[in-house]
């Protein structure tokens, strides 16, 4: 499937966007882990959810679904049982990292498998420590999926710092934290999303942070067994970020997005959109366990910047998006320390230098990071102007670059295409229709 995209102006409406996909991964793991029945509101039915979905009911968990309720019958740390197949993960690299944790702690054999575009991801950087925690697992000769997990003694415990900053390492090793004699310590010296921390402590799993400066040590203490819990999960940051984007590049925008998650640790590009002169507003905020707010975005004359390299662990999934916002920008910006973005579902660096190449803008890119060349006053000297050139796109089969790509052809003129979007179901499945619900000329083929 392609998109086909047309400019426009005046985006507007109120939006309910898909539930966050990172909280929804790991609510479904603690509660399939926990004892008593779980119910999960505003899960997101995307393709890599229902991946970790599908894993547990194949191992015998029992879970309910109707539209975007989830009710999960928990079986207990020791309860799940061995699936009768390899358990199939689609492009899903966070429920094969994650799980891997969870699955060395079992008393049966399991393998791990994936689409072609998982089976390149590296997987060596959770095998490593999960063999210091003396899990027998390992993966084919590049350290790539399939991935293979025999029955283990019980896991031993565990100080480790990361060598890369890593929400999935640190969720992989805290959930296999749940099956040690004593507890676990992981140390990351900037602080990744902290979604597993927070969803241990809604569940009742005794988990510890200490902080020193920009450091963060993470001790999860193992439970005999914890109890079931109901969750509510907000709307997902990373797929609010494409109409965020869309709001703020799209001359008489005015668009507000309901109860979406502003998690601290996912929402650094609020804070550099706002640094770069976006009009962005957060109201009707609800501080649970996992905070919300509803956000209003207005078209906004953008400034460039450089990026603190600090706050890459926190917009990783929103770079493609930063990436065309600065292409609208005026003046120059500079990124670097992106490197982990050459191992995401495609070589988004690589991806997204070849949108911005096809659309006409001007960057120089590194192993690390990419400096763009955005517009000059003439841009915003009239909201009429079409910066970019129509364009055929290639998405690499990655939805974030497909998604971002399809925003950025908006302010092309004439028709511009992006092809191979089928894999935007895996993180937004209603990406299309929410695209035409607030104005956007798209249509797929």
């Amino acid at each position: 499937m392609d998109f086909k995209v047309k400019s426009g102006s005046g985006l507007s409406g109120e939006v309910q966007l898909p539930g966050d996909k990172s909280i929804s991964h790991r609510s479904i793991m603690c509660a399939a882990l926990a004892e008593g029945t779980s119910t999960i509101n505003g899960f997101l039915e995307g393709e890599d959810c229902l991946a970790t979905l599908d894993a547990f009911s194949k191992m015998g968990v029992s879970i309910n679904r109707t539209d975007n309720k989830v009710v999960v019958q928990g079986v207990g740390l020791n309860g799940l049982k061995e699936p009768d197949s390899e358990l199939y993960l689609g492009n899903s690299g966070t429920s094969m990292r994650l799980m891997s944790g969870i699955l060395s702690g079992q008393k049966f054999p399991t393998v791990l498998t994936g689409d072609s575009s998982l089976s390149l991801r590296p997987m060596e950087r959770i095998i490593t420590p999960l063999k210091l925690m003396g899990s027998s697992i390992s993966s084919n000769s590049e350290g790539n999926p399939p991935i293979k997990i025999q029955p283990s003694l019980k896991l031993k415990s565990l100080s480790y710092e990361l060598p890369i900053a890593s929400a999935q390492i640190k969720s992989c090793l805290m959930f296999a934290g749940l099956y040690t004699h004593s507890p676990i310590t992981i140390i990351e010296q900037l602080q990744t999303r902290n979604h597993t921390e927070l969803m241990f402590k809604k569940f009742g799993i005794e988990v510890e942070v200490k902080e020193d400066g920009d450091a963060r040590e993470i001790k999860v203490i193992p439970p005999e067994s914890f109890s079931a819990t109901d969750i509510n999960v907000p709307a997902d940051f990373s797929s609010a970020a494409f109409f965020i984007l869309a709001a703020l590049i799209t001359p008489e925008s005015n668009l507000t997005l309901k109860n979406v998650g502003i998690n601290p640790t996912r929402t650094a590009l609020l804070e550099v959109l706002q640094g770069m002169g976006a009009n962005i507003k957060l109201f009707n905020v609800i501080d649970e366990y996992e905070p919300s707010a509803d956000l209003q975005i207005k078209f906004s004359k953008l400034k460039g910047i450089e990026l603190d390299p600090k706050l890459i662990p926190n917009l990783i999934d929103e770079l493609p998006v930063l990436f065309v916002a600065a292409s609208l920008a005026e003046g120059k910006t500079k990124i670097r320390g992106a490197e982990e973005l050459r191992a995401k579902e495609s070589d988004r660096l690589e991806a997204m230098s070849n949108s911005l190449n096809r659309l006409g803008v001007s960057f120089d890119e590194y192993a690390d990071g990419i400096d763009i060349q955005g517009l000059n006053q003439e841009y915003y000297s009239s909201n009429r102007n079409l910066p970019f050139k129509a364009a055929i796109i290639n998405s690499f089969d990655d939805h974030r670059i497909a998604m971002a790509s399809a925003i950025a052809c908006t302010r092309a003129p004439n028709e511009s295409k992006v092809e191979d979007v089928d894999n935007v179901i895996t993180s937004f499945p209603n990406f299309l229709d929410t695209c035409r619900r607030i104005g956007m000329e798209i249509d797929n083929s």
